[in-house]
């Protein structure tokens, strides 16, 4: 697998994991999670989207 499809799949696990937390945190009350929750899946967003660059490129 290239590098820029890993880091395309490993982005979108970060998405949804960020996404189980966002929503459990909601459900829960618990601030701190929903937060953590917020930021991973912004950070699979962003890794998402480097994968997606570097295949343009060709890297």
């Amino acid at each position: 697998m290239k590098s820029s499809t890993k880091d395309q799949v490993k982005g979108k696990m970060h998405q949804v994991s960020g996404k189980v937390k966002e929503v459990v945190g909601k459900v829960m009350d618990n601030k701190e999670l929903e937060a953590k929750g917020k930021a991973e899946n912004a950070t699979g967003k962003i890794q998402q989207k480097a994968g997606g660059i570097k295949k343009v490129t060709g890297e």
